[in-house]
């Protein structure tokens, strides 16, 4: 894969507060790479960084293996759109479109033709004559997407694009905006709050927290075989339950103990796996729940709570003291609070090391 984007090492220090702890990653020519994390960890300062606005205390930022970390804004090759779409208002939608065009010398014929094909592909030809203050929310992020794409630059960084936006409009937009990607084939950073988002666009995506990078991968990795707790908790709705379990040898095998629970781990454990306390993950559509006890749901417990969502309820339970959440399509046998009966299948690569909060790997 050509290296579009490499980053090295990135710190970002404001005063004593280190926004950015050495992030590295390597984004890939045509990529849609997705930084996505919890509110102040790190995304757009990271951007930010990258685009030149923000200078890094250390590391390196280099495009297509050309060192552009000391280079100013308008020289690295990038262009960066910001969560809110200010636009020029006293511009028509054809002029906010053709700024970045125009700033670089663009000819007029050349600017006309990629005005027209972002335009086009975007939908917002008929907004190209009027004013910002015209157009609808949804309209303004078109036009903003569509500025931030008309000049061909290695590397498009968009920044919570649509977060200001209705969900029916967002979802629209996801759409039409992973068909342009893949029609235009630049590489796009993409920064975003939304796990929905991060899991549906990218081809791979990056976790944050707290300035510092947690796991890369695509979305079945890291939704699969987090590499952190955080991850785990993080990406999925509801998040991956995590349980405090005692981890043994027995003749039988490695087995986890709890109050209510006697569980066989199959296969050998992984690589820096460890006995004693440790967590065990599971995420909630791989609980078995049954009225009735039986071989796939032999461990008692109880449903207290349950939250019906249309398309599945979220049961939450109690086993053995431990707070469980279980996903369950619709009109499934146990729809209530009360008795039931569970069964959980632990996996290696699930277990916990509660100290280090990192997944044996």
């Amino acid at each position: 894969m050509t290296a579009a984007l490499s980053v090295s090492g990135l710190v970002k220090r404001f005063g004593s507060v280190e926004a950015l702890g050495g992030v590295s990653f390597t984004a890939g020519e045509g990529e849609f790479f997705t930084i996505v994390g919890p509110t102040n960890a790190g995304k757009s300062t990271l951007l930010k960084t990258i685009a030149g606005l923000h200078a890094p205390d250390a590391g390196k930022v280099a495009i297509d293996g050309r060192d552009i970390t000391d280079l100013e804004p308008r020289r690295r090759g990038v262009s960066l759109l910001f969560q809110n779409a200010a636009l020029f208002p006293n511009l028509t939608g054809f002029e906010n479109i053709a700024f970045p065009l125009r700033a670089a010398g663009t000819g007029t014929a050349e600017i006309e033709r990629r005005v027209g094909e972002v335009a086009g592909k975007l939908g917002v030809g008929h907004l190209l004559g009027r004013h910002p203050r015209t157009y609808s929310g949804g309209e303004q992020q078109r036009v903003a997407i569509g500025r931030a794409l008309a000049r061909r630059v290695p590397v498009v960084m968009l920044d919570e694009p649509l977060t200001n936006l209705d969900a029916r409009t967002r979802i629209a937009l996801r759409i039409e905006f992973k068909a342009l990607h893949r029609e235009l084939g630049q590489t796009i950073l993409y920064v975003t709050h939304d796990q929905v988002e991060a899991m549906s666009l990218s081809d791979r995506i990056l976790v944050l927290s707290g300035g510092r990078v947690e796991q890369i991968g695509t979305a079945d990795e890291v939704y699969r075989r987090p590499a952190t707790r955080f991850v785990a908790e993080f990406i999925g709705s509801p998040p991956m339950n995590i349980l405090e379990v005692e981890l043994e040898d027995t003749a039988e095998g490695q087995v986890v103990r709890a109050p209510g629970l006697t569980l066989r781990v199959p296969g050998p454990l992984p690589p820096g796996g460890k006995r004693g306390r440790i967590g065990l993950g599971v995420r909630p559509e791989e609980v078995a729940v049954a009225p009735e006890p039986g071989d796939a749901t032999p461990i008692a417990g109880e449903v207290f709570w349950v939250e019906h969502l249309g398309d599945r309820s979220i049961l939450d339970s109690r086993l053995g003291g431990q707070t469980v959440k279980v996903a369950v399509p619709p009109r499934h046998p146990v729809s209530g609070v009360g008795r039931a009966f569970f069964g959980l299948a632990p996996r290696p690569e699930h277990l916990l090391d509660l100290s280090s909060g990192r997944f044996f790997r």
